[in-house]
């Protein structure tokens, strides 16, 4: 049995294992600490059937945490970036189906979440969406790749482009997501995707899922040269503005480059 981390619950239910991220007051966004917890405990499931990923009440995940981005420093956004990684390879190379349980807002890299899952069963009042240009930041870990595959390149354009809020309807209609369920339901019909995956051979479960990366391989590369990217934007400010501008609650106020501003004709 596994032990809990602070921001991150860890339960056995049969020979399902739930890992629930707690950090309510920030709305279930991941810092460092977090993903690392994530990834271990993801890491350490080849003694159950199913793993569920879900939020604690009051969202599914918010993404990674904006805090530290109003002021910036490589070396912190790096281990960030790092973790985060580290936490979505987690999820696709654990040797058992991992399901996303959708209780609430998946936002930015919460939504990537989804995106990372073998299967995703939300509620009804569950939301998704990206928020990377919003916030000062890019989806480089699944919404500008991976998705695609997923959902169709243009709608994955917009959900990374557009960062417009999605219902969990509309996630279903893209594709996003396998179910849809009452929120009351939700734990339940969960369980019962989850029973249906422990009536099948875990040995043939596993080469379903490990030959299904193929696409998230062929991404792989571009997962470390986008994080790369946001690094050598780290303190940029289009970063701290954004992440300002989300903690203080208004719009961002984001302007064009000064070598890229037009100067007339000349």
């Amino acid at each position: 049995m596994l032990t809990s981390d602070s921001a991150v619950q860890v339960d056995e239910r049969g020979e399902t294992r739930w890992i629930t991220l707690s950090a309510p007051a920030r709305r279930n966004a991941y810092d460092e600490e977090m993903a690392e917890a994530v990834a271990l405990a993801i890491e350490a499931s080849s003694d159950v059937r199913v793993v569920v990923l879900t939020g604690a009440p009051g969202a599914f995940c918010a993404g990674g945490a904006l805090a530290g981005m109003a002021e910036p420093t490589t070396g912190a956004m790096r281990k960030l970036y790092r973790s985060s990684l580290r936490m979505f390879d987690a999820i696709r190379t654990c040797p058992r189906p991992v399901i996303a349980a959708v209780n609430g807002a998946a936002a930015g890299g919460g939504n990537e979440l989804v995106v990372a899952c073998d299967l995703a069963i939300a509620a009804e009042s569950a939301t998704f969406g990206q928020t990377g240009p919003r916030v000062g930041s890019a989806p480089v870990t699944g919404a500008t790749n991976v998705m695609g595959v997923q959902i169709g390149e243009k709608r994955a354009k917009e959900l990374a482009m557009l960062c417009r809020r999605y219902s969990a309807a509309q996630a279903l209609d893209l594709g996003l997501v396998n179910a849809v369920v009452p929120d009351a339901e939700l734990e339940g019909a969960v369980m019962s995707w989850a029973d249906e995956l422990c009536a099948l051979s875990p040995r043939y479960l596993e080469i379903t899922k490990i030959s299904s990366n193929v696409w998230w391989n062929a991404a792989r590369d571009s997962f470390s040269s986008g994080l790369g990217m946001l690094v050598q934007a780290v303190g940029s400010p289009d970063m701290v503005e954004g992440a300002q501008a989300f903690l203080e609650k208004r719009p961002a106020r984001f302007t064009l480059d000064p070598g890229d501003q037009r100067k007339g004709d000349s």
